[in-house]
């Protein structure tokens, strides 16, 4: 006789639901906890939502009246989504991922407001301070920056130092707030479509690209103002032909120090200094970014012109020369248009060469400057930060000045470069800055920010000087 086989127990589904209720109220619990419980996370602030929400629509208004087709669509308080109009012409190919330009791009612009706010304290230029100040700045950081060292840590301190020393400050040669009004001026060969020359000219200060010509042929599209000029290692050699006497033009070198570049520093009398070297995930690239982020590193009001801002146009070109395969144009138009909305540019193009340039539909710095204090505070209730978020709180590392410290220059330089007033920045008495320089400076508590490099918007090496006369 075949032995019964004993019935197998299942669980009914009354069980499974019991199960799973009491498994949603442990996560309830848990979710309470770290939620209410922890002190460290708390709900977003119902105010601070309705602060970035009514200025995410004013950005969104912005974008209608000088978007030039392009929309925004909010997504939330925080997030939005750029959209240029079906049919655009998308002509720049991603040969990594075998694909052409995307027509929308996403947002987070409570982070970019932070950034670029944060943009407007900060030095761009490396100190010799801020070597001094950052934990193993000359041992690890400082290789970095010299292409020629051929090792990847400074062993040898002194080594390092003359590389450096000829185009490296002791203390920050440019101050925010230093001009009242900018112009950033790119390559494009839109600029030839309308004479912006004399409107370029009457800004505090010009800030120009690489090998740019300045001269007369050019001057009713271009201006002939030249002050800054941000350069890139390719364009060294023929720096000397393109500056043609400009003594004063400040040199901005982009990335790394290397020979070509050194050799160049000891014929001309320009100040010659290092772009800090800031690498930040965003929507647009090239020397023309970088040049923004100098530019309101020192300036209160920055105006771009030739920037090829304009939608549907198929190449890439230059004024002063044949076209060339450029960046991403759809991106970085989008991003422009997006910095422009939060009052950090303003755009100038053929395009809007007949409007009448107001700016009345650009959020006012007021609202700017409500929507930055909601931003901080909504990223200090989702990271869980303590106590009163201040002017410092993104500095992590923390320095004193020793000094106003030597000019930028080196023993071999020429009687040319020796004899100029190259070092006229580094030693600007105080008084003799502008006022609101003066005022940011004290308002500041004497404090200089510096980014350090990476992909977050924290962690600033911070500088404190003792005195006015260290400024």
């Amino acid at each position: 006789m075949r032995a019964l086989r004993k019935p197998t127990r299942r669980p009914s589904l009354l069980y499974l639901l019991s199960a799973a209720a009491i498994f949603s109220l442990f996560l309830c619990a848990l979710q309470s906890y770290f939620s209410i419980g922890n002190p460290k996370i708390s709900k977003i602030n119902e105010e601070d939502v309705r602060i970035l929400s009514n200025f995410q629509s004013s950005v969104q208004q912005c974008v209608v009246n000088r978007g030039l087709g392009l929309t925004a669509h909010i997504i939330d308080h925080c997030n939005l989504v750029l959209k240029f109009p079906q049919g655009t012409n998308s002509t720049w190919y991603n040969e990594q991922f075998k694909i052409f330009e995307p027509l929308e791009y996403k947002y987070d612009v409570c982070e970019a407001i932070l950034l670029w706010e944060q943009y407007r304290n900060m030095t761009t230029v490396l100190t010799r301070e801020y070597l001094d100040a950052r934990p193993d700045g000359w041992l690890n950081y400082a290789a970095k920056r010299i292409a020629q060292l051929g090792a990847d840590k400074c062993y040898n301190r002194t080594l390092c130092e003359e590389h450096l020393n000829i185009l490296l400050p002791a203390k920050p040669p440019f101050h925010p707030r230093q001009f009242r009004t900018c112009a950033v001026v790119g390559n494009s060969g839109d600029l030839l479509k309308t004479e912006f020359g004399k409107e370029i000219d009457s800004h505090d200060a010009v800030i120009r690209d690489n090998e740019a010509p300045v001269n007369e042929k050019y001057s009713k599209y271009v201006g002939l103002k030249r002050d800054f000029r941000l350069v890139v290692r390719g364009a060294a050699r023929n720096m000397i032909p393109i500056l043609n006497g400009s003594d004063d033009e400040v040199l901005i070198i982009k990335s790394l120090t290397h020979r070509d570049f050194n050799a160049m520093i000891k014929r001309i009398p320009n100040p010659v200094y290092l772009f800090q070297g800031i690498v930040l995930r965003r929507g647009a690239k090239g020397t023309g970014m970088k040049s923004i982020e100098l530019a309101l590193s020192m300036c209160e009001v920055v105006d771009i012109y030739g920037f090829t801002v304009d939608p549907g146009y198929t190449e890439w070109t230059r004024y002063f020369s044949t076209p060339r395969k450029g960046h991403n144009p759809l991106q970085g138009r989008a991003y422009y248009q997006l910095l422009e909305c939060l009052g950090v540019i303003r755009i100038h193009s053929p395009m809007r060469a007949e409007r009448k340039q107001d700016w009345s539909d650009v959020p006012t710095r007021e609202m700017i400057s409500r929507a930055h204090a909601a931003a901080v505070r909504v990223k200090k209730n989702q990271t869980g930060e303590d106590g009163d978020l201040g002017q410092f709180h993104n500095c992590k590392v923390w320095g004193n000045a020793h000094g106003s410290g030597p000019t930028s220059g080196s023993p071999d330089m020429s009687d040319v470069r020796r004899n100029s007033n190259y070092s006229k920045w580094e030693v600007m008495p105080f008084e003799k800055l502008r006022k609101a320089a003066r005022e940011h400076f004290i308002q500041m508590e004497g404090v200089s920010m510096y980014k350090m490099d990476g992909n977050k918007l924290d962690d600033l090496v911070c500088v404190r000087h003792s005195s006015k006369s260290e400024a």
